[in-house]
């Protein structure tokens, strides 16, 4: 996915940097008498050059996301990056069409404009890799209780009797209803859950209603407890 959508991009970055050296060598090297190769539209070349390398660079980080979330979360890269290639280029190009402005001023000012966009690109960055770990850590704080609500709902559809099947729903419910964020101190207790929820589904192909209900509410003591000392564990 990131490299093909790179490489569409690629595409179209390269036609720009195409255009802008076609209308910088194209033009006539004197207007009216006045030469336009000066040290500021060298200097402005050199800015926007720049720019746009960075701008690529920007770009490969951003696209090569393997998911469209991990994208979504990189645009910021591409949109300040491109923000600064039209702010050079709209600074650059003035200076390049006054040669009579003074060529350490668009030194500073090219600089400045590149300065404050790294340090925009550096900030988004970070904040784009905080928040995927964030999303990392939250999934995998998750996963152990989202995975066994899923296993309870499957020990519906296994119920061989209306008995069964109620209270099969009613320790699927405790756990839907659980809170899925789990923590270290858990462990030991969701293991436990889960040993009997084994158990539990071994029992249900007994098809023996007071077996069923005797696992069934160990369960949903076992649920209880667990929410009661992540509660506390908050």
């Amino acid at each position: 996915m990131g490299n093909k959508v790179f490489r569409k991009y690629a595409i179209i970055w390269l036609i720009a940097l195409i255009m802008f050296n076609v209308v910088c060598f194209v033009v006539p090297t004197e207007i009216d008498g006045i030469s336009r190769l000066t040290g500021s539209f060298r200097t402005s070349y050199v800015f926007i050059t720049i720019a746009f390398l960075g701008n690529l660079v920007c770009a490969w980080f951003a696209l090569k996301a393997d998911t469209p979330k991990k994208l979504f979360y990189n645009m910021p890269l591409l949109t300040i990056s491109y923000t600064g290639l039209i702010l050079m280029l709209i600074v650059g190009c003035v200076f390049m069409v006054r040669p009579s402005l003074p060529q350490w001023l668009g030194i500073i000012i090219c600089f400045l404009i590149l300065a404050f966009t790294a340090i925009a690109v550096v900030q988004a960055n970070t904040a784009a890799e905080l928040v995927q770990n964030t999303d990392a850590k939250i999934r995998q704080q998750t996963s152990t209780m989202r995975d066994l609500t899923a296993q309870a709902e499957s020990l519906i559809y296994q119920a061989k009797s209306e008995e069964a099947r109620v209270e099969c729903q009613k320790v699927y419910e405790a756990f839907r209803y659980s809170d899925h964020v789990t923590n270290p101190f858990l462990s030991n207790i969701e293991a436990e859950i889960s040993k009997m929820l084994n158990e539990f589904s071994l029992i249900l192909k007994e098809n023996e209603t007071l077996k069923i209900k005797e696992s069934a509410e160990s369960i949903l003591l076992l649920i209880e407890n667990r929410n009661r000392q992540c509660k506390m564990l908050k």
